[in-house]
Parts: C-alpha cells; sequence; structure tokens
C-alpha cells in the first residue's frame, strides 16, 4: 500500500485519539468535582435541582432539598458543585453585592445632560415650539366618504328576521 492511501485512516485515528482524550479529561474534572464536595455546599442535580450538600459518602451523596426533604442521590447525579453565592442568588434570590462603592447608574438620560436647567425652560430658552401629534383636526371634521356612507345605507332597504330573499 502506498502513502496516499493509509494518508486517510491515519487523520481518522488521529482524531478519534484527540475526542476520546477531551472526553476522558472532562470525565476527569467532573470525579474531580464531584470528589471535592463537602457538606454545606451547594449542588445543582443532573436533573436540575438545587440542594444543599449534608454527607457524603464514597458512592452517594445526601442533600437537602428543603426544610425536611432529605434526598439521597448518587454521587454521579450532581451536575455541578456552586459557589457560595452562585447557590444564593439561583435559591434565594439573593444578590451580593460587589460593587457597593460605586456610583448608582440612573434609568434615565437626564442626568447625563450637562444643563442644570430642566427642560421645559431649556426648550422655551431656544425658542422651539411643542408640536403636538394629536389629530385632533380629523375627528372634529367628518370626511366626505363617512357621509356617502351614511346616505348609501339610509338608501337599502332594512331587512328582518322575518322577510328573506332567499329562493
Amino acid at each position: 500500500m502506498s502513502l496516499v492511501t493509509l494518508l486517510p485512516f491515519i487523520v481518522l485515528i488521529g482524531a478519534m485519539f484527540l475526542m476520546t482524550r477531551s472526553a476522558k479529561k472532562k470525565q476527569q474534572q467532573a470525579a474531580h468535582m464531584r470528589n471535592e464536595m463537602q457538606p454545606g455546599s451547594g449542588v445543582r442535580t443532573i436533573g436540575g435541582m438545587y440542594a444543599t450538600v449534608k454527607e457524603v459518602n464514597d458512592d452517594t451523596v445526601l442533600v437537602d432539598a428543603g426544610p425536611g426533604v432529605e434526598l439521597l442521590f448518587a454521587k454521579n447525579a450532581i451536575g455541578a458543585v456552586l459557589t457560595d453565592d452562585e447557590y444564593n442568588r439561583i435559591v434565594h434570590g439573593i444578590e451580593h453585592d460587589l460593587k457597593s462603592d460605586t456610583e448608582v447608574v440612573p434609568d434615565d438620560a437626564s442626568s447625563l445632560t450637562e444643563a442644570d436647567e430642566p427642560a421645559d425652560e431649556a426648550a422655551a430658552a431656544s425658542g422651539d415650539k411643542s408640536v403636538d401629534l394629536g389629530k385632533k383636526d380629523a375627528a372634529e371634521e367628518p370626511s366626505d366618504d363617512a357621509e356617502v356612507a351614511e346616505a348609501k345605507t339610509d338608501e337599502e332597504p332594512k331587512k328582518t328576521d322575518g322577510d328573506s330573499d332567499a329562493k
């Protein structure tokens, strides 16, 4: 066999080696994370349940899922060990404020303008006139189309429930 025919097989074997190597590395990281669990740690199971670790055994983990609710899971069922801040943010809705000394950003842009005078005074000083975009004129005067439609409905005979032109 020539080198040209062996080259695709060599590339395929190399790709398979790299894929299995990265998968093994991820498995080792997950096993290390599970072995580092300690009582009091917040965890998320692979099913998406959040709980606090009460007891860690060789193959199992006892977790506290709520008041009076203790569950026994296989260690492999723990999807992630969470930091205290992350667990409190997700479960209890408590935000840890890391930037308490920084200035609060306002919700509107009014504080970003350099003018100290209010917006109404600034508009009057510049001579700008406020524009009303409402359709008051259209509502006051009925259009010719509306008058034609009213006249047309008056000319047509009105039907009652008893009268029917159907054959």
